[in-house]
């Protein structure tokens, strides 16, 4: 039997699969998935992000096996479009979690990670005169320039980025394959984000939303991988474009490796490729087990009595009771 410990790593797990109008279950040690045509075996241990559309429900131990494969449950609109909650990731780790927040508190730090977002987009270094400004609109010259290939390749018309999302079916085809290809890339960035440890809402580029680190992260992929899938979907006719959005994203995000290098690329942004802290234990194989203590010489272990006096909930041996 496969001990449920050992967890696959990001980039070995399958992107992410959509579910909608059926009930998901526990199956064994992993999920099947029941609608009108039967029930169908769900690859838990190898599944990054699992998103439930409208008329899905589930159980409360199918959501506990997937939590404990380090499967990012999402509950979202028709399509993938829109997130509305969220389960938790498989680390129980908070060290890129602190060092995200010690760069994004920090003015000075938080705009040299700006620098690099944008350097990452543009493939080269900027040069250290250019102002915030000059660069976003460096960057936005370079977004139209990739709409008008992509219009030209596909030949598909393309009359600008504009859409109500209040009014979803007003919009044409191209600007709707364009925001459900983003919706998709949002959530398996969103995957990823929460794997590593780190926080969806400390933003750099963007800020003030709970998602706003994931619009960082997905804008790095945007011209290479949703604008060409969507202008693609787009260029095959209307009919099915919902499924042909979602067929051509699975299928980029695959052959563009990209599991494998959304959080070297976080890792490599955020400056945290050194080792963390040796916690002990470790928080990932015993979540339950009483965290390390803050000190300003550095951590120390948590749980005990520091004078090895007994106080309310202390035992002989000068631990603390852990009561969670």
């Amino acid at each position: 039997m496969r001990n449920l410990q050992e967890l696959p790593k990001l980039r070995d797990s399958l992107s992410y699969l959509y579910l909608e109008h059926g009930r998901l279950e526990q199956d064994r040690l992993s999920v099947s998935f029941i609608d009108k045509d039967g029930r169908t075996p769900v690859p838990a241990a190898g599944l990054s992000v699992l998103l439930l559309g409208p008329g899905a429900s589930v159980t409360h131990a199918a959501v506990k096996a997937l939590a404990d494969n380090g499967c990012l449950l999402l509950w979202t609109g028709e399509d993938g479009m829109r997130l509305y909650a969220q389960g938790s990731g498989e680390t129980r780790k908070a060290y890129h979690l602190l060092r995200q927040a010690e760069l994004a508190g920090d003015p000075a730090k938080r705009m040299a990670v700006v620098r690099r977002m944008y350097e990452i987009r543009f493939t080269e270094t900027l040069d250290p005169s250019l102002s915030l400004e000059q660069i976003r609109g460096m960057e936005g010259a370079r977004v139209r320039t990739a709409y008008a290939w992509a219009s030209q390749e596909f030949g598909v018309p393309w009359h600008g980025r504009n859409y109500d999302r209040n009014s979803w079916g007003n919009s044409d085809p191209i600007n709707r394959a364009l925001s459900q290809a983003n919706g998709l890339l949002n959530g398996l960035c969103h995957a990823a984000i929460v794997a590593g440890g780190y926080s969806p809402g400390l933003g750099f580029v963007h800020t003030g939303k709970q998602l706003s680190f994931v619009y960082d992260i997905a804008d790095l992929y945007k011209v290479e991988i949703t604008i060409p899938v969507a202008f693609w979907a787009v260029s095959l006719g209307t009919e099915k474009l919902d499924s042909r959005v979602r067929q051509g994203c699975r299928e980029a995000f695959k052959t563009q490796r990209l599991l494998d290098r959304i959080l070297p690329d976080i890792d490599k942004l955020l400056g945290a490729n050194d080792l963390p802290p040796d916690h002990s234990p470790d928080p990932d194989t015993d979540p339950a087990a009483p965290g390390a203590w803050w000190g300003p010489d550095g951590e120390v272990e948590g749980g005990r009595m520091v004078d090895g006096g007994l106080e309310d909930g202390g035992l002989e041996d000068g631990r603390m009771e852990d009561r969670r």
